[in-house]
């Protein structure tokens, strides 16, 4: 009898498919093909959509209250209204969620005697926090601690002002600021900013600078790191660069009349020009002629 040996290896058992190819396709059942939802979607648990007391209708009633925005009308007649079944099969599915704890109803008087229906949705009962969204609701809201205000933002320094400020001028200082951004795009200037600076930009041209000399002036030797508060520094460049004004030039004179107005001859109503009304050069040398006629009327002095 050959002898038995109680140490031998046992024949190893053969895996299952699952065991050797877990990722491998089912050949029977479900195959889920899913897709990540990104917006508009709504998370339900398992112990609601794979419960075991609870009806298809039950359960998709559920899923439906869930997914719906907060104070949108579940009311039996309404529902009925939105799916085929009738409102005695949902009136039965609310009953079950209303026992198994997915869904409270209670029946509240309004101030002037109406009577109507709150619900309240719960996605998992059970939890810590079930029952307490009718409480939360009614519940003062907390204080908050009052938000710190930010510091108030450092005014700009003062810039030269204008001996005339008109709009034109204004205007034009304005363009000057709006355009140094062209040049360096960390000269981006708000409105506040440029209204501030314009007067300053004026006054530069009102000493007869050119805009392009005003620009090189704010925009030359820029440092290289980034300008925290842009505006500041023109002011501060406005101000302290600002030139001379010009030298002072004495008006000319105004041009003398070269001639005189019109006049209207009074004996031929004839136009002639001469500082006064009355007879024109013809008209005075004919009175010439006659004897005894009176000197009428100044000299005439151009035709």
């Amino acid at each position: 009898m050959a002898a038995q040996h109680p140490n031998a290896h046992t024949r190893a058992t053969s895996r299952t498919p699952d065991e050797d190819h877990p990722h491998e396709q089912p050949l029977a059942g479900v195959v889920h093909d899913n897709v990540r939802h990104t917006e508009s979607f709504t998370v339900v648990g398992n112990h609601l959509v794979q419960h075991k007391d609870l009806s298809l209708l039950a359960i998709g009633l559920a899923c439906y209250i869930q997914s719906v925005r907060q104070g949108t009308s579940v009311d039996i007649k309404t529902l009925a209204a939105r799916f085929p079944e009738g409102p005695t099969r949902i009136a039965a599915g609310l009953r079950e969620l209303e026992k198994h704890g997915y869904l409270q109803r209670s029946c509240t008087r309004t101030s002037t005697g109406r009577i109507v229906t709150s619900t309240v949705s719960c996605n998992r009962p059970g939890h810590s926090g079930s029952g307490s969204a009718r409480e939360t609701a009614s519940r003062p809201a907390a204080r908050r601690a009052p938000q710190e205000k930010p510091p108030p933002r450092k005014r700009l320094p003062v810039v030269p002002q204008p001996s005339c400020p008109a709009p034109a001028l204004l205007q034009a200082a304005v363009d000057v600021l709006t355009g140094l951004r062209r040049r360096d795009p960390r000269l981006l200037l708000s409105a506040t900013d440029a209204a501030h600076l314009a007067p300053g930009v004026a006054a530069w041209l009102e000493r007869e600078i050119a805009p392009t000399a005003v620009r090189h002036a704010l925009t030359e030797n820029l440092p290289n790191e980034p300008l925290i508060r842009p505006a500041a520094l023109l002011a501060h460049r406005l101000t302290a660069q600002l030139p001379p004004p010009p030298p002072f030039r004495t008006p000319a004179p105004p041009a003398p009349e070269l001639r005189h107005p019109l006049q209207a001859c009074d004996g031929c109503d004839r136009a002639f020009r001469a500082p006064q009304p009355g007879r024109c050069r013809e008209c005075r040398a004919a009175d010439d002629r006659v004897p005894g006629a009176p000197d009428v009327g100044p000299l005439c002095t151009a035709g």
